[in-house]
């Protein structure tokens, strides 16, 4: 079995984690990439083996993590030039005391970013092609106003509501210690404060990173999802500042969701601006 050692990156869709991934893999120590199918395996294995299943009493724990770890392991296996492995799945945030059993010493990196933010991402990528309904809103049809698409993504079970829910899940759970959030502004205004940041966090030696030639695209995947562009990385790391497509009330109905840039109560490990104190009146 290979000596991989692996990282995870998780947090909200819209938030920086395939140009954190575009970042990681310049160094050539490294394997990152955009979403794995790995999540999905993990998820798939579980249910033939859990409860219910016709082969749960044929397997126990152990051979369980056998099964995950070998699956990893296996994968990544043409990957034996590189010796740390970032697998980046929005589930993994609320997998994570399977990734503390299965992989002691991995980390978790969290992709986050002011949900108004988010939609106003999602929003333009869906605006920006009238011809195309995309899987963006999984099975839901309610797509017909800017209201109902936003409400449809912030579900428990939908794109931005899912992965909203397992970084709470993870900010305030009892392996919290293990996770880092990293704020999408920042690491876009300042790469080059965030990432050794990054990597004190991983326990690596840093790497010179070349913040003007980050390039990272997968169109065939993007064209079947409806969304061209949609993991598309600029060479140069940057920061637009720009008017929100939303409505007000919709754009200070989804701020209020931004929970990470107050760290009380919790034991993760965060990136990001500090609060703007409020203004006594």
């Amino acid at each position: 079995m290979s000596a991989h050692r692996f990282h995870f990156i998780s947090g909200l869709p819209r938030s920086g984690s395939t140009l954190l991934s575009a970042i990681l893999r310049q160094n050539p120590r490294f394997q990152a990439g955009m979403s794995s199918p790995v999540g999905g395996f993990v998820s798939s294995l579980l249910a033939q083996v859990s409860a219910g299943s016709e082969f749960a009493a044929q397997v126990d724990n152990t051979q369980r993590k056998n099964l995950l770890t070998g699956l990893f392991h296996s994968y990544y296996q043409g990957e034996q030039d590189k010796e740390v492995i970032f697998d980046t799945n929005r589930l993994w945030c609320a997998r994570m005391p399977l990734l503390q059993d299965l992989f002691p010493e991995a980390k978790v990196i969290a992709c986050a970013r002011n949900v108004a933010w988010v939609m106003d991402s999602i929003e333009r990528k869906y605006r920006s092609n009238p011809y195309e309904y995309t899987k963006l809103f999984g099975g839901n049809p309610g797509r017909s106003t800017v209201y109902q698409r936003l409400e449809s993504l912030a579900q428990h079970e939908q794109l931005v509501g899912f992965a909203w829910a397992a970084l709470r899940e993870a900010f305030y759970g009892e392996h919290a210690s293990r996770l880092l959030v990293v704020d999408y502004d920042l690491l876009a205004q300042a790469p080059e404060k965030v990432m050794p940041l990054v990597y004190s966090f991983l326990g690596e030696p840093y790497f010179e990173h070349d913040f003007e030639h980050v390039e990272y695209d997968a169109p065939d995947f993007d064209l079947q999802l409806g969304v061209p562009g949609l993991h598309r990385v600029r060479p140069k790391v940057s920061f637009s500042e720009r008017r929100s497509v939303l409505p007000p009330d919709l754009f200070e109905k989804y701020s209020q969701l931004t929970f990470w840039t107050d760290p009380s109560g919790s034991a993760a490990n965060v990136i990001a601006p500090k609060p703007k104190a409020k203004e006594i009146e």
